[in-house]
C-alpha cells in the first residue's frame, strides 16, 4: 500500500473534526476527497502532513508509520502540499520562491553559509536548475522574474504547484487548488495535474468544482462531518444516495 489512514481521528476540544476514517491514496492516480464545508477536508490534509497530530489512528506511507513525524520529516519523506490560501513570498519573485522548495533536499549549514563552501555554492546551483525545471513545468516561465504579489490567482496557484514539486515529492496533496479560477483556468490547472500524474507524481486534492473532480479524479472519497460516507469512483459517487442527500444536492454542479 502506498499512502493509507486507519482509524484516522482528531477532536479539538469536543468537536470531533475527523472520525475513524480509513483510506488509502492509490499511486500513480488522482484522489480527491469532497464534502460539504466543515466536513474535516482540510483537517484531514493537515493530520496527512503533520500539521496536528491525530487524536487516534495511524497514517502509513510506503509500509511505515508516519503519524507522529513532524512536517518537515514528512516532507523529506515525498510528502508536499498546499493551502487554500497561497502561502508565498508575496514580495519575493516566482524564482526565488519555488528555490525554496529544493532546500529540503540540501545538506549545507550555517557553518558553510558563513564560509561560503564549494557545498553551498554547488547546492545552490542545484536548488536554482531545480526551481527552473519546474518553473517551466507549470508553466510559469514568463513570470519567473516577477514579484508574486503582482501575479494573477492563477499564476499564484501554479506557483504554489511549482513550490511543492521543488521539493521533489512522490505525493503531492492539493487544498482546493482551482479556488478562485474561472472555467479556462481551471481546465488548464486540471491539465497541469494530470501531467503531474504522467511524470509519476501522485495526486491528492480537495475540491469543491465537481464538475473538474468528476471528470479528473480517478477516485473520490467524500466525508461529512468528519466521517467517510462514500468512496469509489466518480459514476459510483454521482449515483450514491447518501453522497447526493448529504453534498452533491441531486447533481453536479461547476
Amino acid at each position: 500500500m502506498f499512502l493509507e489512514t486507519k482509524s484516522l481521528s482528531k477532536k479539538f476540544g469536543g468537536l470531533t473534526a475527523v472520525n475513524n476514517v480509513d483510506f488509502t491514496v492509490e499511486k500513480g492516480k488522482i484522489n480527491a476527497i469532497i464534502g460539504p464545508n466543515g466536513a474535516g477536508k482540510s483537517t484531514f490534509f493537515n493530520l496527512i502532513s503533520g500539521f496536528h497530530p491525530p487524536s487516534s489512528g495511524s497514517i502509513i506511507l510506503k509500509g511505515q508509520d508516519i503519524t507522529r513525524m513532524p512536517p518537515n520529516k514528512i516532507a523529506e519523506m515525498g510528502i508536499a502540499r498546499t493551502f487554500q490560501t497561497t502561502n508565498l513570498f508575496e514580495q519575493s519573485t516566482v524564482l526565488d520562491n519555488v528555490v525554496v522548495g529544493h532546500r529540503l533536499r540540501t545538506k549545507s549549514n550555517l557553518l558553510d553559509a558563513v564560509l561560503r563552501t564549494k557545498r553551498l555554492k554547488r547546492e545552490e546551483e542545484q536548488c536554482r536548475e531545480k526551481a527552473l525545471e519546474v518553473i517551466n513545468f507549470t508553466g510559469l516561465e514568463k513570470v519567473a522574474g516577477k514579484l508574486v504579489g503582482s501575479l494573477t490567482q492563477e499564476e499564484k496557484k501554479r506557483t504554489a504547484f511549482a513550490l511543492a514539486l521543488a521539493t521533489d515529492p512522490e505525493i503531492v496533496f492539493l487544498d482546493e487548488p482551482a479556488a478562485g479560477v474561472n472555467p479556462d483556468e481551471t481546465e488548464g490547472l486540471a491539465q497541469l495535474m494530470k501531467k503531474m500524474v504522467d511524470k509519476g507524481i501522485t495526486v491528492c486534492l480537495i475540491e469543491h468544482k465537481m464538475q473538474m473532480i468528476m471528470k479528473l479524479a480517478d477516485k473520490i472519497m467524500v466525508l461529512n462531518y468528519g466521517e467517510k460516507i462514500a468512496e469509489g469512483t466518480a459514476e459510483e459517487i454521482q449515483n450514491d444516495p447518501a453522497v447526493i442527500k448529504a453534498y452533491l444536492g441531486g447533481s453536479a454542479s461547476a
